[in-house]
């Protein structure tokens, strides 16, 4: 109860603003729909309700603030109307026993959790590798890290369309390797950088007391910078799990794909649906979620059975 009080605290402030600012996002919109209606407006012509500030127009138009909370396609939707839009394509769907219908988002997001888990599991490998060639070796550590950083700092909405097309010319068909190579470019510096800390953290008198043992680099890294660099691994792999879904939905953005969340964000924009998208983003999010879950507690079977604390 201690952990969770403050959790949906934050939870209802979020609330309060968000629905504090339907009102302004959305009282053009409201005003229209009022107007077409033949209600009074106030000023009449839309020229010049379009030059005036939302507050003014809440202001002058009292009375059709409300309409605002229920518009069909509203510039800022409402938590309730979000809520409804995700349930009636993800729950009522399976309900139905159309879960893997087009339509549904738990289908979207099967097809982007593969290609997540995927990317999740090859960056998760690169940055393992490199992180132990970079604690074992001082070349690498002075041209690999360097490269490793100054890779993070090219958007990655701008790398995603070169990745497609270089695929594409090297003959690999179908977006799902493209995906995969981008949500692993994301994913692998956090399981790099983590790891290259964890192995380093044992101190010098524990690498010292194995060498009086007469243990090799082999025995000294199963032995005591493995284990060590545990709580440093999971903790990069729950960034990573997330940078790795955010590659995967970026990279649905520019191949024209018609499955996926972010394929269902980029339909819903093209149409003017915005509860579509934001229906999709909540998914993303529940998604993600489930994912660092999941992790957390591997994590804590782990560490227990380590003899450490999680």
């Amino acid at each position: 109860m201690r952990n969770i009080l403050p959790i949906l605290a934050v939870l209802a402030a979020l609330a309060v603003l968000w629905y504090a600012a339907v009102a302004p996002m959305n009282i053009r919109g409201a005003l229209d729909v009022a107007d077409r209606g033949g209600a009074e407006v106030i000023p009449a012509e839309p020229r010049d309700r379009f030059e005036q500030s939302a507050w003014r127009l809440m202001m002058a138009n009292p009375d059709h603030i409300a309409l605002g909370y229920s518009l069909d396609r509203p510039r800022l939707p409402t938590p309730v109307q979000v809520a409804d839009e995700l349930w009636n394509t993800t729950g009522e769907m399976a309900l139905r026993g159309r879960a893997m219908s087009k339509r549904s988002l738990i289908y979207h997001g099967w097809i982007t959790l593969q290609s997540t888990l995927w990317g999740f599991a090859l960056g998760t490998v690169l940055g393992m590798a490199g992180a132990i060639a970079i604690v074992y070796s001082r070349v690498v550590d002075m041209s690999l890290m360097p490269w490793a950083i100054i890779s993070q700092t090219v958007p990655i909405v701008a790398l995603a369309p070169m990745i497609i097309v270089l695929s594409s010319q090297v003959g690999i068909e179908g977006r799902g390797v493209p995906k995969a190579i981008i949500s692993a470019y994301l994913c692998y510096f956090p399981v790099l950088v983590g790891m290259v800390k964890g192995l380093r953290s044992p101190g010098a008198a524990q690498l010292d007391l194995l060498r009086t043992y007469s243990a090799s680099g082999v025995q000294a890294f199963l032995k005591l910078r493995l284990p060590a660099s545990m709580p440093y691994l999971f903790t990069s792999l729950k960034i990573g799990i997330a940078a790795a879904l955010v590659g995967t939905i970026v990279g649905e953005l520019p191949t024209g794909a018609i499955s996926g969340l972010g394929a269902r964000i980029l339909i819903g924009d093209q149409f003017g649906t915005p509860l579509a998208i934001w229906a999709a983003l909540f998914a993303a999010a529940i998604l993600a979620g489930i994912l660092v879950t999941l992790l957390d507690l591997t994590q804590r079977i782990i560490l227990r059975r380590m003899g450490m604390q999680a």
